[in-house]
């Protein structure tokens, strides 16, 4: 199994580019140094210290009906997920979303006053020649404001330290997780105002395992948005970590598009 570090050097050279449309990383500076030889080099761009999105406050969700219509917006179905992929089931009831619980079990619970709206959709690769399906989900919630946004992050990012083994569903675990927060300019995140992730192995009593697991998850203002990935028998870590960056990715961007004051 490849460590959170290692999956991050997949990830972040497909979730940092592509998210938020690239605003955030910006082109390379044009401004030149002479080296000892007196060739003209460019030098390095200034990193940027914050993500480049300004919110429109007449565009933020105020009711469950503006949050339910912007999370629809927002989830990726199998038009991201790639060439293959279909949907697996219907979206999930915007008024319920997945809480962990003390036996580090997954449930659906109504979603606290905190929070307008949350939706997961579900895809899926069939299983093809020769390889097993691969199961991916989206999750977009939508809260009542920035602060409840950022406690959602705090929480989730205690869970697998809590729950390093956890039951996705009867007769579906994962073990084995490791968790990494990261805050906007650190390992990578210049796509998020905050964002997590979490790798792991799944194992399915049909399907066997272990498998390669991985999620994520960024918070821009008030919504939070995650992807997730389930491999089976020939799949790998690195297609999986891929396909749930770049599915994140577009996802983020959809959001920016949707929120921020209009250019």
């Amino acid at each position: 199994m490849l460590s959170v570090s290692g999956l991050l050097l997949v990830t972040g050279c497909s979730g940092g580019g592509g998210s938020g449309g690239g605003k955030a990383t910006g082109g390379p500076s044009r401004t030149a140094t002479a080296d000892a030889g007196g060739t003209a080099t460019p030098a390095p761009a200034a990193a940027p210290t914050a993500l480049d999105f300004t919110p429109d406050p007449a565009r933020a969700p105020k009711t469950r009906a503006d949050a339910v219509r912007l999370a629809e917006k927002v989830a990726g179905g199998p038009e991201l997920w790639g060439a293959g992929y279909v949907l697996a089931a219907p979206d999930s009831d915007p008024g319920f979303w997945p809480v962990l619980d003390d036996d580090c079990v997954w449930q659906r619970e109504p979603v606290p006053d905190d929070v307008l709206a949350s939706i997961t959709r579900y895809s899926e690769l069939p299983a093809a020649d020769g390889k097993g399906p691969v199961k991916v989900a989206v999750t977009v919630t939508v809260h009542k404001d920035v602060d409840a946004a950022d406690w959602e992050q705090a929480s989730t990012l205690e869970e697998a330290l809590r729950c390093p083994d956890q039951v996705l569903r009867a007769g579906e675990r994962i073990t084995g997780l490791q968790s990494l927060g990261m805050p906007f300019g650190k390992n990578g995140n210049q796509y998020a105002e905050d964002s997590l992730f979490e790798a792991g192995q799944y194992q399915s009593d049909t399907l066997g395992g272990p498998f390669a697991y991985t999620w994520t998850q960024g918070r821009v203002g008030q919504v939070t948005v995650a992807a997730t990935g389930r491999g089976s028998k020939g799949h790998e870590y690195v297609e999986l970590s891929l396909a749930v960056a770049e599915t994140q990715s577009s996802m983020l961007l959809r959001l920016e598009n949707e929120l921020e004051v209009e250019k």
